[in-house]
C-alpha cells in the first residue's frame, strides 16, 4: 500500500517544478512517502532571485501543484517552504519532514539558486554573485546533507543523490553569454560533484550511499524559459523528458544493480541510464 508507515520516504528539494516535480510524481507512483521543499508555495508567487521567462513572466510550477499531482498517485505527501539562501530555513524543513514522517531514506538535492547572474561573464562577476552561488549551489546542500547524514546512521542507512552538471566537469563550450556557462555556476557544481564520494569513502560501511548525477539538457520550465521549446531542444541538444529523468533517479535509488552499474563511474549520466533502461529514446537525436 502507497500509504504504509513502512513505505520508505523520499526528500527532493527543488520540486516546484521540472525534474523534482517528476520525481516526486514517480516515486509516488512507486508506493514511496513522498516529501517535497521549494520556494514557490503557489502558482504565480513573486520571489527574489528567480529565475523567469525572457518576456519577465513566471514560470509554471508550484509545491502546491506538486503536491496534488503526487496526491493523485495515492502516496503521502508532506510539503514544506524551503530557501537555499537561508540557513535556518533549511533547518526548518529537514526538522519538519523527520518530525511527520520520522524519516529519510533518501535525500535528492536537486534545488538550484536560480538567478542569471550565476552564469555572468568573468568581467560582470563580482564576489557578491558568485558567494550568493556557491551558498545554494554548495553550501546549501552540504548543510542539509551533514544534518541528515547522522540520522540516516541512527537508522542503519540511507541515500542521497545529487543533481550535478557537465558544468563542474568540463570547460564551456561557448561563452555564456552564446549558450555557455559561467565560472560561478561550474564552480558550484564542481564542488557538489565532490560530496558523494566523501560520503562513500567515509560512511559507505555504516549503509550510506551517495551519488553524483548529471541529467543533461532536460526540457524543465526553467531550460525551455531559457533555450526554447522542447521539439527544438531535443533535436539540437538530445534533450529527454523531466519524466524520463526521474524514472532514472528512481532505477538508481531502487535498482539491485544500481551500486554495481554506478562502481567506478563517478558522475553518473542519467541520459545514459534512461536509454539505457528504457525511459527515453535509445539514441540521442542527431545535433546537425
Amino acid at each position: 500500500m502507497t500509504d504504509s508507515a513502512h513505505s520508505p520516504v523520499v526528500l527532493i528539494t527543488g520540486a516546484s517544478r521540472g525534474i523534482g516535480a517528476a520525481t516526486a510524481v514517480a516515486f509516488g507512483q512507486a508506493g514511496w512517502r513522498v516529501a517535497i521543499t521549494a520556494r514557490t508555495q503557489v502558482e504565480g508567487q513573486a520571489l527574489g532571485h528567480q529565475l523567469r521567462r525572457p518576456d519577465g513572466g513566471l514560470l509554471a510550477g508550484s509545491l502546491a501543484t506538486t503536491a496534488q499531482a503526487v496526491v493523485a498517485t495515492g502516496a503521502q505527501v508532506f510539503t514544506h517552504t524551503m530557501d537555499l539562501m537561508d540557513r535556518a530555513s533549511l533547518d526548518s524543513a529537514l526538522d519538519a519532514v523527520l518530525a511527520h514522517y520520522g524519516r529519510i531514506d533518501l535525500l535528492i538535492n536537486n534545488a538550484v539558486y536560480q538567478d542569471r547572474e550565476m552564469n555572468a561573464l568573468l568581467l560582470d562577476l563580482d564576489d557578491g554573485m558568485l558567494e550568493r552561488t556557491l551558498q545554494g549551489n554548495v553550501l546549501a546542500p552540504f548543510h542539509l546533507t551533514r544534518r541528515l547524514l547522522p540520522h540516516m546512521l541512527a537508522q542503519g542507512g540511507g541515500q542521497v543523490i545529487n543533481l550535478c552538471s557537465g558544468a563542474g566537469q568540463y570547460d564551456p563550450p561557448l561563452p555564456a553569454d552564446q549558450g555557455g556557462w559561467g565560472f560561478a555556476y561550474g564552480a558550484s557544481k564542481a564542488g557538489l560533484i565532490r560530496l558523494a564520494g566523501c560520503i562513500n569513502r567515509e560512511l559507505g560501511k555504516q549503509g550510506l550511499r551517495a551519488y553524483s548525477v548529471n541529467p543533461g539538457v532536460v526540457s524543465t520550465e526553467a531550460v525551455t524559459a531559457t533555450l526554447g521549446d522542447g521539439g527544438m531542444l531535443a533535436q539540437r541538444y538530445g534533450a529527454v523528458t523531466p519524466e524520463a529523468i526521474a524514472q532514472a533517479l528512481l532505477w538508481l535509488a531502487t535498482d539491485p544493480g544500481a551500486p554495481a552499474y554506478a562502481k567506478g563511474k563517478g558522475m553518473l549520466e542519467l541520459q545514459s541510464i534512461a536509454r539505457e533502461q528504457g525511459f527515453a529514446p535509445a539514441t540521442a537525436p542527431s545535433s546537425e
